[in-house]
């Protein structure tokens, strides 16, 4: 017990640059306060308490702001930033070194009993009011965009940014990814870059055409249609 403690307040000082205490995250820390109340909801939840258990996470909800469903599964150093808004189904099954930002749901996408929510991996970073949805599998050393909402699998290594989420940018083996902007890329600005491009190398080919109504003379110069006919009248006089 005292080692999954220790651990909690460990996994705040290493994410969170703000942190600098232990009676400051004890007792000023509303994510942590959540997981310790999934903790007691989820060990009368595992003994068929069910009333007790949905009554604890009720509570933990009224006090942090943070729905835990406690049928969900969250494993070692898990940390919650900020906390509000946080939903987490009944279903969900959270990897070790998960972080989540505010806002974020791990929600399901029927009404059907069995699995329904997402599966998360290891060194997961959801950013804040992103929503996965279903029972997808986010894998391990993933990192996904403020915002964003995912609907499918996603591979290890990963960053997924829009709506629907879209894997921008992957690392192969087993290197994490940064939080550095420069592994946040804005798609629609790639996208939107892209098309300029085109457009840019589609101008330059028309300007290489022979214009309409042109043609050249013997020294490679354009000249009009109507010039010549004028020109071809003129000699057409002089003889």
């Amino acid at each position: 017990m005292f080692k999954r403690l220790r651990e909690d307040i460990q996994a705040v000082f290493e994410r969170d640059p703000a942190a600098r205490s232990v009676p400051e995250i004890i007792f000023c820390y509303p994510g942590l306060h959540a997981i310790w109340f999934h903790r007691i909801s989820s060990w009368f939840w595992a003994r068929r308490f069910y009333f007790l258990g949905r009554l604890a996470s009720h509570i933990g909800r009224a006090l942090t702001g943070v729905e835990i469903h406690p049928g969900a599964t969250i494993g070692k150093a898990f940390f919650i930033d900020h906390g509000m808004g946080i939903v987490i189904g009944e279903t969900s099954e959270i990897g070790d070194n998960v972080t989540l930002y505010h806002g974020v749901t791990l929600g399901g996408t029927t009404w059907q009993k069995g699995k329904r929510h997402p599966t998360i991996g290891n060194n997961v970073v959801i950013g804040a009011g992103a929503k996965v949805l279903g029972p997808v599998k986010i894998g391990d050393n993933t990192r996904i965009g403020a915002n964003s909402v995912v609907i499918s699998e996603i591979p290890s290594n990963s960053v997924v940014v829009g709506i629907p989420g879209k894997v921008v940018f992957r690392v192969e083996g087993e290197k994490r990814i940064a939080l550095d902007r420069e592994f946040m890329p804005d798609p629609q600005a790639i996208a939107i870059r892209s098309l300029l491009d085109r457009v840019k190398q589609l101008e330059e080919k028309v300007d290489r055409l022979p214009q309409t109504g042109e043609k050249k003379n013997d020294g490679g110069d354009r000249i009009h249609e109507s010039d010549a006919g004028h020109a071809d009248h003129g000699t057409d006089h002089g003889i």
